[in-house]
């Protein structure tokens, strides 16, 4: 699942996520400890027991957050989107990730919109849950978290409904979520004492990691398109074969270029070999085509080449693994 760039989601929350989030849900975790604190006159070391509500709270939020992207990912699935809404919602995903870091940056009032907020009453809920002193209140209130999602976290949530797959929407919002946690555990402790310079500097850091993710996301929508980055025709002395086949594994597609003859009827074998997340979801954005190949299993796909010389890219449902069928 690396096309998704896991890499990019996980430093998105180690930097974004505990600071846009910590507003909310740093609060609520604070006045919980601080309650604990004055009703449990017994503890000495408020540093170690500090950490215990913490973890909990913390724990709780990533399991919570997975299962709700496992069924995000399965609502996307659910509904057997076309490619040319999957396209829609990926370009809606970048829109909706760098409406969320304008609004980081405070570009303009209007990007406030970009914010999702909650029902007033779940709100009240979650703050009550904040105020209980038992060892099973952080968990609670971590769990309760899935309701007042911070922009970020939104931005992700919408992520995992684009990829339609409950296994990878789960995969995106814990590796999000595991990203939160160190900088989220330690700003639990010192979020008081960050100066204001220093936040600043951080939320610019997010934004702009943000935009990134954005821009990737939009490199893959591109695609999906059946935009060509590139203007080069097929090459010279090529050999054209209507029975091609296409290997799929962890690296990508191999080969990842083929040859058809223009106007010719094609049967492609596809084998996934050791390939998973979207890589599965063999896509040929000119034709239309998709086909999901699962991991250890083959498939046939057949159509007619165009009749126009040139190049054909195809590439997993997500435009991040790529190649080109030429035709002569």
């Amino acid at each position: 699942m690396q096309e998704i760039n896991l890499f990019a989601i996980f430093i998105t929350g180690l930097v974004t996520g505990g600071l846009t989030c910590l507003a909310v849900q740093g609060g609520l975790l604070t006045s919980m400890i601080a309650q604990r604190e004055s009703t449990i006159a017994s503890v000495t070391n408020a540093k170690g027991q500090n950490a215990v509500p913490i973890l909990s709270f913390l724990f709780a939020k990533l399991i919570a957050y997975t299962f709700l992207g496992f069924l995000l990912g399965w609502l996307g699935a659910v509904v057997q989107l076309s490619l040319s809404i999957k396209v829609f919602l990926q370009f809606a995903v970048v829109v909706f990730m760098l409406g969320t870091a304008m609004n980081i940056l405070n570009v303009h009032p209007i990007f406030r919109y970009f914010v999702i907020q909650p029902p007033r009453f779940l709100t009240r809920l979650v703050r009550r849950q904040s105020k209980r002193t038992d060892l099973f209140a952080p968990m609670f209130l971590g769990a309760f978290t899935v309701f007042i999602p911070c922009g970020t976290t939104q931005a992700m949530m919408a992520l995992a409904i684009a990829t339609g797959n409950p296994i990878i929407g789960a995969t995106i919002l814990f590796v999000f979520i595991l990203g939160t946690s160190p900088l989220f555990f330690i700003l639990g402790y010192f979020a008081s004492k960050l100066g204001e310079k220093l936040h600043n500097q951080f939320m610019q850091f997010a934004a702009v990691t943000l935009i990134l993710l954005a821009a990737y996301n939009f490199y893959g929508a591109l695609a999906l398109t059946g935009y060509s980055f590139s203007d080069k025709g097929p090459q010279q002395n090529l050999v054209a074969s209507d029975t091609p086949t296409i290997s799929i594994n962890e690296f990508g597609y191999s080969p990842n270029a083929i040859t058809v003859k223009a106007n010719s009827d094609v049967s492609l074998r596809l084998d996934n070999k050791n390939g998973s997340g979207c890589i599965q979801a063999f896509t040929i954005p000119a034709l239309g085509i998709q086909k999901i190949v699962p991991l250890g299993s083959s498939a046939t796909v057949t159509f007619r080449a165009p009749n126009q010389k040139g190049t054909m890219p195809f590439m997993c449902s997500m435009g991040m693994y790529r190649g080109v069928i030429n035709i002569i």
